[in-house]
């Protein structure tokens, strides 16, 4: 299906690995010029650099800000002044026992999972509006709606990030603008590639067998019963951002694989 996101300026945050990466060459498949974002300037070339390789039709382009600094968050926007679509996609996360999480981390998750989105969608949502067109989309998790109690301090922001596309939803009436969140299910990305090798690694099952023992024993509520692939959620993103979904304003999306028990 085409997805008419031809040459429309896309910034993904977090671009460079997991999630991120595949939202953005899902948008580079599509024909849309990628601003790539991420910290290290060499890994942030190195992801455009590829993207320009394989799809030649695409201008993507080079962020390497820290976006949960304000200061570079002001220099990320004298190179990229307006975006016709803006996915907060950047995120920390961390499973952490309740007693552990002191002040400055549950500050910190707050500043990286939520302000540094907000902050972005503060300075590019007017000219959107201005321009009649624009889409802004948080990736969040099934932990906004169904905690699992491994890490509270991501899950709070999750849930924050629901809330604020809501309200910033309200200020699009009547516009083509919409702000919609997506909440991924347990995905397979480095992260948790990461994870798995700490949690198995004493472990006497084969490496192929972990993934499927993981769903049973920690996600069991899964209905497909295993990791989604970061692809998937790519997918997804590309659509609920392209003018054909036009009819998405304010949502929250599961793409969770039945994670979520409740029908709402």
């Amino acid at each position: 299906m085409e997805m008419q996101l031809a040459h429309k300026r896309v910034l993904v945050t977090g671009s460079t690995k997991g999630i991120g990466r595949a939202i953005a060459t899902a948008f580079a498949q599509e024909g849309a010029d990628v601003v790539i974002n991420g910290r290290s300037a060499t890994t942030v070339q190195a992801v455009v650099d590829q993207l320009a390789s394989d799809y030649p039709a695409t201008t993507p382009l080079a962020a390497p800000f820290d976006i949960s600094d304000p200061d570079q968050a002001t220099a990320l926007f004298e190179r990229v002044p307006t975006v016709d679509i803006l996915v907060n996609n950047m995120g920390i996360f961390k499973p952490m026992a309740y007693a552990e999480i002191d002040d400055a981390t549950w500050e910190h998750f707050f500043n990286v999972n939520v302000l540094a989105g907000n902050r972005l969608a503060k300075h590019y949502l007017p000219a959107m509006l201005a321009n009649d067109f624009g889409r802004i989309i948080f990736i969040a998790s099934e932990e906004a709606i169904m905690p699992s109690g491994e890490m509270p301090q991501y899950s709070m922001t999750k849930t924050m990030n629901l809330s604020l596309a809501k309200s910033l939803s309200k200020l699009t009436v009547g516009s083509h603008v919409t702000i919609n969140t997506i909440m991924p299910g347990s995905t397979l990305t480095e992260g948790v590639q990461q994870m798995l090798d700490t949690m198995y690694a004493d472990s006497e099952l084969p490496r192929e067998a972990w993934e499927h023992d993981f769903m049973v024993h920690h996600r069991p509520l899964s209905q497909i019963q295993r990791l989604i692939r970061p692809e998937e959620i790519g997918r997804l993103t590309v659509f609920v951002a392209s003018p054909l979904a036009s009819s998405f304003s304010g949502a929250a999306i599961r793409a969770d694989g039945g994670l979520v028990p409740t029908i709402y």
